[in-house]
């Protein structure tokens, strides 16, 4: 943790202290550390029947539900610690970016974006502890469009249509979003909580008002229809957030341990057969052995980076780097974001944004720490989102999403949402620092198709170091065109009734490096967005599911690495193409399907067979 990551928790902790009696503080650390039952020092000599590697929203899925038969020894190994209790609130989720639950991964230098970012590099958090990247995310719940499902099957994966994967979505949820009720979208049965954040300001209702007289619906974007506006609906129960350790991983389990501080570095592999993993604990290595599946769910990242550090991946590439080859296949390839737009901030002259000075009021606090409720519950100022076409749009999915924000990069006092971004100390003095202490709101428009496609590479063979991410942001013209349409129409919200009710100006300072561009022309904006790009942290595709007769597939529709027996992957790294919205949801649903391709595979005909 950084010794200002450090300050800030303890004047955090300090408020909370001065606000409520030591024993309520007590009862939230206690109530907290269900989350840790099935934790162990070290794991069993005995082998394990699966392994899983990575405690994230797949990860978590996978061995909840693998142990659910009683039969099966799962060990799931963790690189981070536990969650801590701070963790659970929501307003704080920049703070955690800058904290050592996070690997700190940056994308290699851009030409074409981050240009206002230090060194023209975006941070790329990835969450390092139990629940993965769910404990460091805004917690938003969105499960993509049909069609992207069903484009999944097109391309060869049987059994990924919309018709198909839907019921995991539900078998999921424990959904609990007033005013829907429809069984044949949602279920009230799963472990994941799925809500709308308990407090909302002024300005989220007004952006929703606006969309309405803009002539859009307000809608469960999770439901029958996408295109339109809502609340965000998050992964929350009662005001904290509820990450996939915290929805998965709270059981208590003789057959489930769990490794934490573990860093698995290979797969272990004989005659293309996966028979455990080697890790690194406290400096020193370890092996552990799996007698039916080692299961990776290590991200889009790390779980790229594992496969080619255990000889899997582009043959090239790998003897390049000095790693043996197993299997030649395209791991690291196909990766796909959604990049959006920060800039974007509007002025108002009422006091009724999200700020740095009204979370430190002590009634704030107080209201938080006794009723889990109030400004606290906002997940760093991420209220609403809208789903929207442009002239752009190639089908009828939504190709631009706008993300509200009831504040600006400015509104935390520069403390850590500009430090997570990595924005330039010449961009935000610039820009944002002469406004700091005035009330705003944002838009952050986000492209949903991205046309730039990146790569994972490793930077050598030695698995402590971090992994070259070229994104190639906006290296295809047509993302950045896509995103110019959503500013347009943030723009054309900003001067509804709604919103003039609070006589909304856009903050017109320009962002160094684009100063010779006339504000708020098209050529501003273009430049404009190559500056402040907002990474989502959406990264998908880097182990491509496929067929076998798809030579860029990773793994087979039943999530097998082609060609390695015992050898699966559950998370994001599979997705062939980027789905609308958020992918979080869409790692629970691939979890809760893959727990039950293996349960069929070990229970219905014995010996795994990989393709």
């Amino acid at each position: 943790m950084s010794p200002l990551s450090v300050k800030l928790v303890i004047l955090f902790v300090v408020g909370i202290a001065a606000s409520v009696n030591s024993q309520s503080i007590l009862d939230i650390f206690r109530s907290h550390n269900k989350v840790n039952m099935n934790i162990v020092s070290e794991p069993s000599n005995i082998p394990y029947d699966f392994i899983v590697v990575g405690a994230g929203s797949g990860g978590s899925v996978v061995a909840n539900r693998l142990s659910e038969q009683g039969k099966w020894r799962v060990l799931l190994i963790e690189a981070g610690p536990a969650e801590g209790v701070l963790n659970q609130i929501p307003v704080l989720v920049s703070f955690f970016q800058l904290t050592d639950y996070n690997w700190g991964y940056k994308v290699e230098p851009q030409k074409n974006a981050c240009l206002g970012m230090k060194n023209h590099q975006c941070p790329w958090p990835r969450g390092k502890c139990l629940g993965g990247t769910s404990t460091l995310n805004y917690m938003i719940h969105t499960r993509g469009n049909p069609i992207d499902y069903d484009i999944w099957a097109a391309l060869g994966n049987e059994g990924w249509s919309y018709h198909d994967v839907l019921p995991y979505f539900k078998k999921s949820e424990k959904f609990k979003v007033p005013g829907v009720t429809n069984s044949s979208y949602h279920s009230s049965d799963g472990y994941l909580c799925v809500e709308h954040v308990p407090f909302h300001t002024e300005l989220a209702t007004a952006f929703l008002k606006a969309g309405k007289r803009k002539g859009y619906k307000v809608l469960d974007y999770n439901g029958k229809e996408q295109i339109g506006f809502s609340y965000i609906q998050v992964n929350m129960e009662d005001g904290k957030r509820c990450s996939a350790a915290t929805a998965y991983l709270r059981v208590r389990r003789p057959n489930l341990h769990v490794l934490t501080n573990a860093q698995v570095t290979k797969v272990l592999i004989h005659d293309r057969k996966a028979y455990g993993v080697q890790y690194i604990r406290n400096g020193k290595k370890y092996t552990v052995k799996a007698t039916k599946e080692v299961i990776l769910s290590a991200g889009t990242i790390d779980s790229a980076k594992l496969l080619m550090l255990s000889g899997i991946g582009p043959k090239e590439h790998l003897e390049e780097v000095g790693i043996n080859v197993i299997q030649n296949s395209q791991v690291g390839y196909n990766m796909y974001e959604h990049v959006g737009f920060l800039g974007l901030t509007f002025m108002v002259n009422q006091s009724v944004s999200l700020s740095q000075a009204k979370l430190a009021r002590p009634s704030v606090l107080m209201e938080y720490v006794l009723h889990n409720k109030g400004m606290m519950t906002i997940p760093g100022g991420a209220e609403a989102l809208a789903f929207i076409r442009t002239k752009y749009a190639p089908d009828s999915r939504p190709d631009v999403e706008l993300l509200f924000a009831s504040g600006s990069l400015h509104s935390d006092g520069g403390l850590s949402l500009r430090k997570a971004l990595g924005v330039s100390d010449e961009l935000y003095d610039t820009v944002f620092r002469p406004v700091q202490g005035k009330d705003a709101w944002s838009i952050w428009p986000i492209v949903q198709n991205p046309r730039s496609v990146g790569r994972i590479k490793l930077r050598s063979k030695n698995p402590l170091e971090k992994p070259i991410i070229q994104p190639n942001f906006f290296e295809h013209p047509a993302d950045v065109e896509i995103i110019l349409e959503g500013v347009k129409h943030a723009i054309e919200l900003s001067k509804t009734e709604p919103f003039a009710a609070y006589d909304s100006k856009l903050h017109d300072i320009k962002i160094p490096g684009c100063k010779r561009y006339e504000f708020a022309s098209d050529d501003y904006w273009r430049c404009a967005i190559k500056h402040l790009p907002s990474m989502m942290n959406h990264e998908v595709g880097t182990v491509k599911m496929g067929p076998a007769n798809d030579s860029s597939a990773v793994v087979d529709p039943q999530l097998r690495v082609h060609g390695i027996e015992g050898l699966r992957v559950v998370d994001a790294s599979v997705m062939p193409t980027m789905p609308v919205g958020h992918v979080n949801a869409g790692i629970f649903m691939i979890g809760e399907k893959a727990s039950d391709m293996i349960k069929e595979t070990w229970n219905g005909i014995g010996r795994f067979k990989a393709t």
